[in-house]
């Protein structure tokens, strides 16, 4: 979501920016529910919401970085995990268009959870019950090991974070009534069973 701290981009936008990109985006939603297609996308600085029942994941990492967007700079808090799985996953995304506000709202994993690989969420807020396991808090983000680990300044168009700088990892983490707002996710791979997408003309709230 260009992001830049894996580098960048990330929630790498679930967002309809305009009334005719709804189709496109349906369908690169269904090839990321079969696992055909990674989620990566570049961030339009079109923040959106994402709610989980429960997420747990393994090998997290956690740092500052700043997200370059169509909008100017945006500071975020990046989570890195190796593998997640999600429960009750909802994104939701409100668009300003010539015709009015869009939304859109995207659910999966209330049957079978959501699987992820590389997860990477740039967010601005989160609310969230939080366990971790093994944490090391206040280590430089050159030297975290737990997590997939940022990016190489510059990889992925993303955005900048500060080599040395604090950082927090934990071989396992599990967080649940997970409230987020995002500027950017992405992912090496992200299976969605149930997937669910509705676009209708006004706001979109989980």
């Amino acid at each position: 979501m260009k992001s830049q701290t894996r580098g960048g981009t990330r929630w790498r936008r679930f967002a309809v920016v305009m009334v005719p990109s709804v189709a496109a985006t349906a369908a690169i939603g269904v090839a990321i529910a079969q696992g055909a297609l990674a989620a990566s996308f570049s961030v339009s600085g079109q923040q959106f919401q994402v709610k989980a029942e429960s997420l747990h994941g393994w090998g997290f990492v956690q740092y500052g970085a700043i997200d370059k967007t169509k909008k100017g700079d945006k500071p975020v808090a990046v989570v890195g995990i190796n593998t997640a799985k999600i429960t009750k996953l909802c994104q939701a995304v409100t668009v300003p268009t010539p015709f009015g506000e869009v939304g859109m709202k995207l659910e999966a994993g209330s049957d079978k959870q959501v699987e992820a690989t590389k997860l990477y969420i740039d967010a601005d807020d989160l609310k969230a019950n939080a366990k971790f396991t093994n944490v090391d808090i206040g280590v430089s983000v050159s030297d975290t090991s737990k997590g997939p680990g940022p990016a190489k300044p510059g990889e992925d168009n993303r955005g900048a974070y500060v080599p040395g700088s604090f950082a927090q990892q934990a071989d396992e983490v599990e967080f649940t009534d997970v409230d987020q707002r995002a500027w950017a996710t992405s992912a090496g791979t992200f299976t969605l069973p149930g997937l669910h997408m509705g676009v209708s003309m006004g706001a979109a709230k989980c």
